[in-house]
């Protein structure tokens, strides 16, 4: 069963921006920069089914999807996720994905950490690591497909909310209407079953597009066995 067809991959990325005269130190980050945090929630198309771009990046990454609106829905259950899909006649549960830098929810999947792995468990990491692969493509696509992402963004703050989230609303467009030109096979990590290895597709540039931080429980493994 793969769950990415159960799910919805969810992960921010620190955009670098020049930050406003007299912002101090709001939007620096723990790279050493300043930014704020695209938080993007991708399906198994590839699309971007929600994202926000409003938090500074100085919030602390293990908070940061607390001020979003997604978030608030998340609490008081407005997504209106569905239920439930028949799976090999067993009823699973839609649910969204991510790693430790989110918080554990019946709804909300994450991996185990290191210190409490068994083979089980190791699979089931090996899984969702595989299945996270898609938002991190979607964030690459977006570094590859537009320059902004590749440089400090100097423009007016609102102006670089409206340029982010026009690019993730084009990205979206270029999915459903250029599909082979836009995501051809390329940009996404392929995996060899046989042999348990994987090829990177497209990644996000770490010196434009920071991964947040994560902790020590992250699970790196590629391969589950």
């Amino acid at each position: 069963m793969q769950l990415s067809k159960l799910s919805w991959s969810v992960d921010g990325k620190h955009v670098a921006i020049v930050p406003p005269p007299g912002a101090g130190s709001y939007f620096f980050n723990y790279k050493g920069y300043n930014s704020q945090v695209l938080i993007g929630r991708a399906d198994s198309n590839y699309e971007l089914i929600y994202f926000n771009f409003d938090t500074n990046g100085r919030v602390s990454d293990w908070c940061f999807l607390e001020y979003t609106d997604f978030y608030d829905k998340l609490q008081t259950e407005c997504l209106k996720i569905p239920e439930s899909s028949d799976v090999k006649r067993r009823k699973l549960p839609y649910v969204f994905i991510g790693d430790e830098a989110f918080s554990l929810r019946k709804d909300f999947l994450k991996p185990y950490s290191v210190k409490q792995l068994t083979r089980e468990r190791k699979i089931f990491n090996y899984r969702l690591c595989r299945a996270r692969r898609i938002i991190e493509n979607v964030f690459g696509i977006l570094v590859a497909r537009f320059g902004i992402f590749k440089t400090h963004i100097i423009i007016k703050l609102d102006n670089i909310k409206d340029a982010v989230m026009a690019s993730c609303a084009l990205h979206n467009f270029l999915c459903r209407t250029s599909p082979d030109t836009c995501t051809p096979p390329e940009c996404f990590d392929t995996e060899d079953l046989q042999n348990g290895t994987v090829t990177a597709g497209l990644g996000s540039n770490p010196s434009s597009m920071a991964t947040l931080k994560r902790g020590n429980n992250r699970n790196h493994q590629l391969t589950g066995r």
